[in-house]
């Protein structure tokens, strides 16, 4: 199902920009130009719940997005670096895999000091060296300190409920990680907790958060034109549609499927108010958007009963948020760049998302700082249509229970007896005796339903050698070797 529906997207694509005509300018290094960019994530949005990357068993109306597709590029085999928030965030800010740290499995919960270390170049550091303005409007997510606004004493988290109080100062946050300008929320536990630049200034109703960050994306832009002579990175990590499911009243019923349906399409308009105030400034032309996800749909849309409306979250691939199947991590992943990327094409190229990173630094023709982006590889070639040239063997998948996967070429070696996440069957839910690893070619077998483990035990073998270089040494992409944050990274989670 998936596979089909790609193809009908792709030729679609083709077709479209054949019959456009519109001469596009090949995208090389050093850039013509410092393009202002605009990144959307969303969060938990499933590869299936954009129409037009699922137009067979989507359900939902995604006219922006769709819209977007239809001026730019889609990619079909793109990957977040985790199956979960807090790693995928990490890695697309790093150019590094967040296994490497010392967070080996899960998410954080905020009240800690920052996950990105403060000598750690990011992607907001780096575009601000080059002299972009960066901002951030949304979800962090990679945990910091909250100090009492009376004491400076950092806070410690009380409950889970807990909050910490208008007026805490944040010692390092965003805006302490390259970023010149911070307005949003850690996660979705503490979304209440409204935060601008290094304080909480408010507490507010879950409901309101995504038309807040709407209006302030788009003020954010309507500011930065009237100095249209210093580009701009605006990076927005939505907090929707994970939960709390909460689609104001405009939007409730809309989709005809049930909250989370309305909810997606509330998330689609706020892409459309961002673009639209690109074109309200006269931006459009020299901004690059990227619109993707961070991971697979999580559970707690109610897949099942979707699914029973007809719509199918993850688009024909098995799994959702969490695991090692391509549910997990294989996400939506659109670029417009009118003149430069051919509108309505598409590419099937191998991307993670860690791979931001070195895209930005062919893009602006300044080389990686040095101690950064170990896992990155610029993908700036596939938006002309060329083949990415990459130094990296293949891509390295992770779980939210910190189980591996590799991916190279059309092989996918995973190292879990189950799902290594949260669909069924789990690990503890795998019958005793049961294969200790997975291997499948996703090219035959996109949905993962053979395992050819025990066939095909040399491609195996290949696979598992490459995954133990690439973790040992510190980095998967060439260069000085480098060292992961702690000294052992166990790979057989579920035993061998």
């Amino acid at each position: 199902m998936l596979k089909r529906g790609i193809i009908s997207t792709i030729s679609g694509g083709l077709l479209a920009a054949l019959l456009s005509g519109v001469a596009v300018a090949e995208v090389k290094s050093p850039a013509m130009s410092r393009p202002n960019i605009v990144f959307v994530l969303c969060d938990d949005l499933g590869y299936g719940d954009v129409q037009c990357l699922n137009p067979e068993q989507g359900k939902i109306k995604t006219p922006w997005v769709d819209k977007l597709a239809s001026e730019g590029m889609i990619f079909t085999d793109v990957h977040s670096g985790s199956s979960v928030c807090t790693p995928t965030r990490y890695g697309l800010m790093t150019g590094r895999y967040s296994w490497r740290t010392k967070l080996q499995r899960g998410v954080v919960q905020g009240f800690k000091p920052n996950l990105i270390a403060e000598d750690r170049p990011t992607v907001a550091s780096f575009l601000k060296a080059q002299g972009y303005h960066t901002g951030i409007v949304g979800k962090w997510h990679l945990n910091f300190d909250y100090l009492d606004p009376e004491t400076g004493v950092a806070l410690k988290k009380k409950n889970k409920s807990s909050l910490a109080p208008v007026g805490s100062t944040i010692p390092d946050g965003p805006v302490n990680r390259g970023f010149d300008y911070y307005h949003g929320f850690h996660h979705a536990g503490d979304m209440r907790g409204v935060i601008e630049n290094n304080k909480v200034i408010a507490h507010d109703d879950v409901i309101n958060m995504l038309p807040r960050l709407t209006r302030k994306a788009v003020e954010y832009i309507d500011a930065r034109a009237a100095e249209k002579d210093v580009p701009f990175f605006l990076y927005v990590p939505l907090g929707s549609p994970h939960t709390p499911i909460v689609p104001t009243e405009e939007w409730q019923g809309k989709s005809g499927l049930g909250d989370y349906g309305d909810f997606v399409m509330q998330t689609d308009a706020s892409v459309g108010a961002i673009l639209e105030a690109l074109d309200r400034n006269g931006l459009s032309d020299n901004t690059l958007v990227i619109f993707s996800s961070d991971n697979g749909c999580s559970k707690a849309a109610n897949i099942p009963a979707l699914a029973k409306q007809g719509h199918i979250v993850s688009a024909g691939m098995r799994g959702s948020k969490a695991d090692l199947w391509d549910g997990g991590h294989r996400v939506p992943f659109i670029v417009r760049w009118p003149g430069k990327v051919a509108a309505g094409s598409s590419s099937d190229q191998l991307i993670c998302l860690t791979d931001f990173f070195a895209t930005l630094s062919e893009l602006t023709g300044k080389p990686l700082p040095s101690g950064s982006a170990e896992d990155s590889v610029s993908f700036l070639p596939a938006l002309s249509g060329k083949p990415i040239v990459s130094t990296r063997n293949g891509v390295i998948h992770h779980s939210y229970t910190g189980h591996f996967a590799y991916r190279m070429g059309k092989w996918k070696l995973l190292l879990a007896k189950g799902s290594g996440g949260w669909t069924s069957p789990t690990e503890k839910q795998m019958p005793k005796g049961s294969l200790p690893a997975q291997l499948y070619d996703m090219e035959a077998d996109p949905a993962e339903t053979t395992n050819l483990y025990t066939t095909h035990p040399e491609v195996a073998a290949q696979l598992l050698a490459q995954l133990e270089a690439d973790v040992a040494r510190g980095r998967s992409t060439e260069g000085p070797a480098s060292q992961n944050d702690v000294k052992q990274i166990n790979l057989w989670k579920s035993g061998q």
